[in-house]
């Protein structure tokens, strides 16, 4: 039984509810299974509070509506927020206490028709390995981004929706540069916000209030003499451009960009004004990024996979795979799921590479170009997960998308 649950039920009714004893439950809670996000929303006859496992949101308690303002109030009291606006987003960080593992929580108010929204993302800074080997990539995909990483110029960036590892795989990638060459070497960072503090790098935060943007950090802080730096998200022209410029002369550049897919990240680059002739010459790789859920150790079993599922892979395929899925157990707390592993596609450019990108081919054509110079697709590496036993065929196609179906 949850601490959350546990509590309600030791209350007699809803006046004697200690809000501030409410909402530390559910911060335990989440944070002994291992959640990533919080989210506390109203519902037509409640407020759902749910937790996001393994990137999947999984009920965790339904409390009675009228608690909604005092359990709001209470987070934004936590968060420094202002109490008493309810009509616009909010956002704030607060820390917490030893029986939550002192974690330091990002609190996000939103307001809706019914009340407002809230969404905490939890994170723990004392206890977050950034490892490259530890991110459960492929062993071919570790060696590749250590040979980008090892490059003393150039553009290296990473793609995928929110919560696919982006800036795990990022501050990994710090780590294992600083590693290799400690304090013989410069390393800067903007972001936004800065969510772990690394040793060894000058990390700076934008302020948008105060007019403290990416693009103002990023000129101040090429008078810095960097040689390696980080860009929390190439979102605007002129960041695209200072990125640009930036890994053309003398430093390497590690940012993340959203883009629908690997390929398409030159397209949307292009749109924001960069010549190709220039993105030819400054990327070195771009990566694209997907989180699976990995199959229980313990409860793992045999299964068949429904028909309209199994027919879109080739026959020979189809018929060699002993397709295995998590039985639900209390070890994996009857999900079937236990961990996550990384799915990646790697992109390098190379010279035929470089002239389909000055050609400004299609995405689909840079793609197919990609895949013919022997990049293993998003598709092809979760494949290769199933055929292992590690995950379910469903779950690469809930991440990757029929649109990942091969014929190959």
């Amino acid at each position: 039984m949850s601490e959350t649950v546990r509590f309600l039920q030791s209350c007699a009714s809803d006046a004697e509810i200690d809000i501030v004893r409410l909402v530390d439950c559910v911060i335990i809670d989440a944070v002994r299974a291992g959640a990533s996000d919080i989210h506390i929303e109203p519902w037509e006859s409640s407020i759902a509070v749910r937790v996001r496992l393994s990137g999947v949101l999984n009920e965790l308690v339904h409390l009675p509506s009228d608690l909604l303002p005092r359990v709001t109030g209470r987070l934004k009291v936590m968060a420094n927020l202002i109490g008493h606006e309810t009509q616009l987003p909010q956002e704030g960080r607060a820390n917490t206490f030893p029986e939550a593992g002192n974690v330091v929580l990002r609190v996000s108010t939103f307001p809706t028709v019914r009340g407002e929204k809230t969404v905490i993302r939890i994170f723990d800074p004392t206890n977050r390995a950034f490892n490259l080997e530890a991110l459960g990539m492929e062993d071919d995909t570790i060696q590749t981004l250590k040979m980008l990483l090892v490059r003393p110029t150039g553009l290296v960036l990473m793609t995928g929706p929110t919560g696919s590892g982006k800036t795990t795989a990022i501050y990994a990638s710090l780590y294992h540069i600083i590693e290799r060459a400690g304090p013989s070497i410069s390393i800067a960072t903007v972001e936004d916000p800065v969510e772990y503090n690394l040793p060894l790098v000058a990390q700076s935060q934008c302020n948008v209030a105060r007019d403290y943007t990416y693009p103002i950090a990023l000129r101040s802080l090429m008078r810095q003499d960097p040689q390696v730096i980080m860009i929390g998200e190439i979102r605007d022209t002129e960041t695209a451009h200072i990125a640009v410029q930036a890994g053309l002369t003398g430093h390497l550049v590690i940012s993340t960009i959203h883009s629908g897919s690997t390929a398409g990240v030159f397209a949307r680059l292009i749109n924001m004004g960069i010549e190709p002739f220039l993105l030819s010459s400054s990327i070195a790789g771009v990566l694209g990024m997907r989180l699976i859920r990995k199959n229980c150790p313990v409860c793992s079993e045999s299964y068949r996979p429904e028909d309209s599922v199994l027919r879109n892979l080739p026959e020979q395929i189809r018929e060699s795979i002993d397709f295995r899925r998590g039985g639900g157990c209390p070890a994996c707390s009857h999900t079937g799921f236990s961990g996550r592993a990384t799915v990646m596609e790697t992109l390098l450019l190379d010279e035929v590479m470089r002239d389909a990108i000055m050609q400004k081919m299609p995405t689909r054509k840079l793609q197919e170009v990609a895949v013919g110079r022997g990049m293993q697709t998003l598709w092809d590496a979760g494949l290769k997960r199933v055929i292992r036993g590690e995950t379910t065929l469903e779950e690469v196609l809930r991440v990757i998308g029929m649109e990942g179906f091969s014929p190959h």
